[in-house]
């Protein structure tokens, strides 16, 4: 039988769930058509309107981690020969570009070198210069190099055509995101992260004119999985059956969503913005190079270089059999040179910050 071992989790998710979802998890199970379920389930879905700052009726845990709630997205609005304007400053924007490419969609790339933000100016501009794009995507908080981009500037899409589709999965209660208030059309996150809770649903959530576009499709989804027509017809008042509903995660999400919450969201995002405060000069101190640049730098999720001459993997290694604490290794272009260390949901605390350094100064 295999011991699991208890980790300190300060990676790029998933991160330590909180008290009250660990406690959720281990309630009796109930069946995803169950009346005291579909209660839940809308419940849910009420937390997430409330965390997402949006109105929107659509709005739903996907079954599947951050990259469903991603696929559901494109699938649900592209169509075959449509353009897409992608932002792309790291993994999760070349991501964007490849599930767009096999959606049939001609791929506008917009790109920043890694560790900088993208000017949303430049976005809007592809759009000018490609006016019946369908959509123009772009991650908020690139979980691959640390750097968050501004969202704020392409409200301006609300006058166009092109529907604004935004990735959250790192910043959703980590940082403000404002659906409502941005002019966002479609939005996706993913539970692991600043929600504090385990991996397996993908928040998401489309404005009235996204759901419109999905109606008025000339042909179905591609992914008979992901088809949003069939999926709200369980979620919303039908209760139609399509799959079976993961009911234990949504009870964890449910719990989750209900801690921060319960926190409040103001407060949810000072602690995330105030620890990474204290965690991203210390590593400097000790010999670290910050990636993203000051006033583009995620406080959940530090993206570093280490010190020159140090073997990454061994360390890292090292961290994790010594002290029990994980951290990410680089990806892509800093892969094998940099970490990514995350503070988010219940990991977002003084003593991981505490733990992580101590144990960092007495292996260094």
């Amino acid at each position: 039988m295999v011991s699991l071992s208890d980790r300190l989790l300060l990676g790029p998710g998933p991160s330590n769930p909180y008290p009250e979802v660990a406690e959720a998890l281990a309630r009796p199970l109930l069946g995803h058509l169950d009346p005291e379920f579909l209660t839940l389930l809308d419940e849910t879905c009420d937390r997430l309107r409330s965390v997402f700052l949006t109105q929107n009726e659509l709005t739903l845990p996907i079954s599947g981690t951050g990259s469903a709630g991603m696929e559901a997205c494109f699938v649900n609005l592209l169509e075959p020969g449509d353009t897409a304007i992608v932002g792309v400053n790291g993994v999760f924007g070349e991501r964007m570009c490849e599930v767009a490419r096999r959606c049939g969609a001609d791929v506008v790339r917009v790109e920043a070198t890694w560790g900088t933000e993208i000017d949303p100016q430049r976005l809007l501009e592809a759009q000018h210069a490609s006016p019946h794009a369908r959509v123009l995507a772009v991650v908020h908080a690139e979980t691959s190099t640390g750097v968050e981009n501004e969202i704020v500037p392409l409200r301006a899409l609300a006058d166009t055509d092109t529907l604004l589709l935004v990735d959250a999965v790192t910043s959703l209660a980590g940082i403000p995101v404002d659906v409502d208030g941005w002019g966002i059309d479609a939005c996706y996150s993913a539970t692991q992260k600043c929600l504090g809770v385990p991996p397996g649903l993908a928040p998401v959530t489309f404005s009235a004119r996204a759901v419109e576009r999905i109606r008025a499709r000339s042909v179905p989804p591609q992914s008979w999985y992901l088809d949003l027509g069939l999926i709200g017809d369980y979620v919303g008042g039908a209760r139609k059956y399509h799959h079976t509903a993961p009911t234990a995660m949504v009870a964890a999400l449910h719990a989750g969503l209900g801690a921060v919450l319960d926190e409040g969201l103001d407060s949810t995002w000072t602690r995330h913005r105030t620890l990474g405060a204290r965690l991203q000069p210390a590593l400097a101190d000790l010999g670290f190079t910050l990636v993203a640049p000051e006033g583009h730098r995620l406080p959940q999720l530090t993206s570093a270089r280490l010190p020159t001459g140090l073997d990454e993997t061994a360390l890292r290694k090292e961290l994790l059999v010594r002290y029990g604490i994980e951290v990410g290794g680089g990806l892509g272009e800093l892969a094998g040179v940099a970490w990514r260390i995350g503070l988010m949901g219940h990991s977002a605390r003084d003593r991981s910050v505490t733990t992580l350094l101590g144990a960092l100064r007495e292996l260094l």
